[in-house]
């Protein structure tokens, strides 16, 4: 059996996020992730029947989304003003949320542990779900950040 393990600060088994927007260039690796949570809620359509004596239930389609936390870097937050215009680095994780548009992800699993490259997720999203926070005892700005799936993953 091996385990699926992302080890912070080692190479090749880091948990790694990667965003493209239509534009050719400038995707954004998103640094200082500090977990990941990787959702697909299938929905059940559940009736009764007049002949039965217990509910049916049938499979429907899934919500997916990917949902995790991170300590804010300001250019991948804000954008890089010298990054290609349209691109995911020049509007930065907040452009991406306001503007609305279509990102393409894909989410590196880290799993060296079978001595091939790991899993990796890949999907279209749109981003939501900001809210950065600082206080006092977390001096840092970080945020919750959610991808809302649009379609299935792929995962290869």
């Amino acid at each position: 059996m091996a385990y699926i393990y992302p080890a912070p600060g080692v190479a090749n088994v880091e948990a790694t996020l990667t965003l493209t927007t239509s534009a050719a260039s400038g995707p954004i690796s998103m640094p200082a992730l500090q977990d990941v949570t990787i959702n697909n809620s299938n929905d059940v359509f559940t009736w009764t029947q007049l002949d039965e004596s217990s509910k049916l239930q049938v499979a429907t389609t899934a919500t997916n989304s990917i949902a995790m936390n991170c300590v804010l870097e300001k250019e991948t937050f804000f954008g890089n003003a010298s990054a290609t215009a349209g691109s995911a680095a020049k509007l930065g994780v907040f452009g991406l949320s306001k503007d609305k548009p279509l990102v393409g992800f894909s989410l590196y699993m880290g799993d060296t542990s079978t001595g091939a490259t790991g899993p990796t997720i890949t999907g279209s999203a749109y981003i939501t779900g900001l809210a950065p926070t600082v206080s006092a005892d977390a001096p840092v700005w970080v945020s919750p950040i959610t991808l809302t799936v649009t379609g299935d993953y792929t995962v290869t």
